[in-house]
């Protein structure tokens, strides 16, 4: 896959520009730049006349035999570069794009390119040998593209996807592929960076292929990339992909962490299938979180998601308890206020969140963790919800900040990152 890149790798030079400097080919009176002195062939110089006359008269066919000819008659690097200079003129005037490669690189291999183009000429050629398939050359003129102190948004994403062509499709989570993947991911995270610096926005696909190539190689900085490409395009999406790399990484966590992680997803459109749906309705039933249980569901099928039979298992049982659990709600907050810990309260809280009166539920998680005897960090937790559902963006960041232990934290982590792009 080649990159959709806003930075464009484009050669201006005119057709007599500095890099045709030798004495034959003088450049105009009113240039400053001027290319090396060089001692060019007599031979050579007579078939890049030839050529250069035939240029001026629109021959390219005449013009391309000429410095085919003067090829011939090179014998030092002098030659070897003048006629790299007139082919590369050649080809921008015949728009010939391999013409200009093996222009570049032969300018480039004498050794005398000037430092000023040194840079521009090592990012095309690199380039265009990555349109080549030739990766190592790749490889090579990118890296002295960004020795000569190039654009690295320009180069890096180059070198990149040279090290993902090296590393192929198949089997990449193995050496050497795996070691080209992580060079790869290296070369495109600084790209990203150094667009960042340069005030351009970075293309969101930049880090979407990130997250494809570290997933095929299981490289651990996977959760980075995705983590990146939700800042980038905070979309349910994006945020769907990052909960779904959480919850792999994190098989064993509880059916009552796993409700939150949900409930992420559904607060941001990141329920996308049948199946996200079902799994939200199931933790919030296992867990005993009636309304949640019809909510989600009822929105699956509004959406045309789910149809009128799919979670009736655990609709049915839901609605059938939700008047009775709702009349009791009254007299639990009654007793949370008396009672000798948060755990009333904290159960309350649950409930009323359920059902979605987020400032109820909120009242009820600051007096569950006022009286203490619950676990703060999954009551900070849903604090948080409750106050980010609710439009308390502030104080939802404060909550979740002071969860401390473990996969709540990260939990807490996910709901830090949507409530940061949720202006965006």
């Amino acid at each position: 896959m080649r990159f959709v890149t806003p930075v464009a790798l484009a050669l201006a030079l005119a057709l007599t520009g500095g890099a045709v400097s030798a004495p034959a080919f003088a450049a105009k009176k009113d240039e400053k730049k001027a290319g090396p002195k060089l001692n060019v062939s007599p031979d050579v110089i007579k078939s890049l006349q030839a050529a250069q006359k035939a240029m001026e008269a629109q021959d390219f066919a005449a013009a391309k035999t000429a410095v085919a000819d003067a090829d011939s008659k090179a014998k030092s690097n002098d030659d070897k570069y003048q006629i790299g200079a007139i082919k590369l003129n050649l080809s921008i005037t015949s728009k010939d794009t391999a013409l200009q490669s093996e222009a570049l690189n032969q300018m480039l291999d004498s050794g005398l390119t000037p430092p000023e183009q040194a840079g521009q000429f090592n990012a095309i050629a690199a380039d265009q040998a990555l349109q080549a398939k030739n990766y190592d050359v790749a490889l090579q003129r990118g890296q002295a593209a960004l020795a000569a102190g190039y654009k690295a948004e320009a180069v890096q994403p180059t070198l990149a996807q040279a090290y993902f062509a090296k590393a192929g499709t198949t089997n990449v989570s193995a050496e050497p592929a795996r070691g080209f993947t992580q060079q790869g991911l290296a070369a495109l995270k600084a790209g990203a960076d150094a667009m960042k610096a340069s005030g351009q926005p970075v293309p969101v696909q930049w880090y979407q292929i990130g997250v494809s190539r570290a997933e095929a190689a299981k490289l651990p900085e996977v959760t980075e990339w995705a983590k990146w490409a939700y800042e980038a395009a905070p979309n349910g999406e994006n945020l769907r992909t990052l909960v779904r790399l959480f919850q792999r990484a994190n098989p064993s966590i509880s059916n009552r962490e796993n409700l939150d992680v949900l409930r992420l997803l559904g607060a941001s459109d990141g329920l996308v299938i049948a199946a996200d749906y079902l799994e939200y309705a199931e933790m919030a039933s296992k867990t005993g979180i009636y309304g949640e249980v019809k909510t989600v569901i009822d929105k699956g099928r509004s959406k045309g998601t789910l149809n009128a039979s799919q979670g009736g298992d655990l609709y049915q049982p839901a609605v059938a308890k939700i008047a009775g659990d709702k009349s009791t709600l009254g007299a639990a907050e009654a007793d949370a206020q008396k009672a000798a810990n948060g755990k009333i309260a904290a159960a309350t809280g649950d409930a009323y969140l359920g059902y979605g009166d987020y400032a109820k539920a909120a009242a009820m998680f600051e007096l569950a963790k006022q009286k203490g005897g619950v676990d703060a960090d999954e009551v900070n937790t849903r604090l948080g919800i409750a106050k980010t559902l609710g439009g308390d963006t502030a104080g939802a960041k404060a909550a979740f900040e002071s969860v401390q232990g473990g996969s709540r934290k990260q939990v807490a982590g996910l709901w830090i990152s949507y409530l940061g792009t949720k202006g965006a």
